[in-house]
């Protein structure tokens, strides 16, 4: 039988406050998402005074860097880049940057997601999370 790492609920609270700790070192109003490897919602965090639809836009972009292993710019990229016909793909939502993977050795453990600010500053907020993993 087969066994990879997972997030514990320890690891998804960790990565949630290094996340708000970034956005608030740059007094950014966002909402983080965290998502496990198949997109499921494992926590929500809307910062006071975050734009409602940031709840919505944060979670997409989780799911979307989970499900395809890789940041959600990338499909944006594949769209700006003229591809259009991208924007049917089942499942994605989130086609914007600011959903980031969490890649364990080798292995897709999920993602997170934030909305709210320019959108490399969104994957700056969830890149700062993710970095709180390291031992």
């Amino acid at each position: 039988m087969n066994s990879r790492p997972y997030l514990s609920l320890a690891d998804v609270k960790r990565m949630a406050m290094a996340a708000e700790a970034e956005a608030h070192a740059h007094g950014w109003i966002v909402t983080i998402a965290v998502v496990d490897d198949g997109g499921h919602l494992l926590w929500l965090q809307r910062l006071d005074g975050a734009a409602p639809i940031s709840a919505h836009i944060a979670p997409a972009k989780a799911r979307t860097a989970a499900l395809g292993r890789r940041e959600s710019r990338v499909y944006e990229e594949i769209i700006n880049q003229g591809r259009t016909s991208f924007l049917s793909v089942p499942e994605l939502e989130g086609l914007l940057e600011g959903g980031v993977p969490i890649l364990v050795d080798g292995h897709c453990l999920g993602a997170i997601g934030v909305s709210g600010v320019k959108s490399s500053e969104d994957a700056q907020i969830a890149k700062a999370g993710i970095a709180a993993l390291a031992p």
